[in-house]
């Protein structure tokens, strides 16, 4: 009986010590924005609502954010975004799912990486490779990065009269930062 005992105890504090050493990590308000320079006027908005969990144990990471919570300095902007060129009622999420290459848990130094992976936006989806700074605090790991989109690769559809106002390339920023994740 003490064996059974004993046994019953050992896998419970194993199972209790993989669940609280996991290293899955959550951000749940990380920050994305994006620029865009014309002659006629800039475009940037910043999304403050961004989801995100990475797993450093498998290196690989998942974003999701809502389309419509892209806040711009004018109202317009915001209307045009959603309705004409995302059309965010048709696709209300950008989705990003990858992995991040030669990730070192054990460098508790800010390192550089390379993550790859498939970046769905209006249904759409398409590699890339963004060049992210991993910054580990004690307590949270910190993503920050900056890469570039296309407008023709999402099939974005900008009438000829507004060509000339909208950048073909747009500049994405983001910063994620993640708490330890507790089941």
């Amino acid at each position: 009986m003490n064996k059974l005992l004993f046994f019953g105890f050992l896998v419970t504090a194993l199972s209790y010590t993989d669940a609280n050493i996991s290293n899955r990590y959550i951000a749940r308000q990380g920050q994305v924005t994006f620029f865009s320079y014309t002659n006629v006027e800039n475009i940037e908005a910043k999304n403050n609502q961004v989801l995100s969990v990475i797993d450093l144990d498998k290196n690989e990471i998942a974003i999701s954010m809502l389309m419509n919570a892209f806040i711009f300095k004018k109202a317009l902007m915001h209307e045009h975004f959603n309705e004409s060129y995302i059309e965010s009622d048709l696709h209300p999420k950008a989705t990003f799912e990858g992995t991040i290459v030669d990730f070192n848990l054990t460098d508790k130094n800010t390192q550089t990486k390379i993550i790859k992976g498939k970046l769905t936006i209006r249904d759409i989806t398409k590699d890339i490779e963004i060049k992210t700074k991993i910054e580990y605090t004690g307590e949270k790991y910190i993503l920050a990065g900056e890469f570039e989109l296309t407008v023709k690769d999402f099939d974005i559809n900008i009438p000829s009269l507004l060509a000339p106002n909208i950048a073909k390339t747009i500049s994405v920023k983001f910063r994620l930062e993640y708490q330890a994740y507790e089941i």
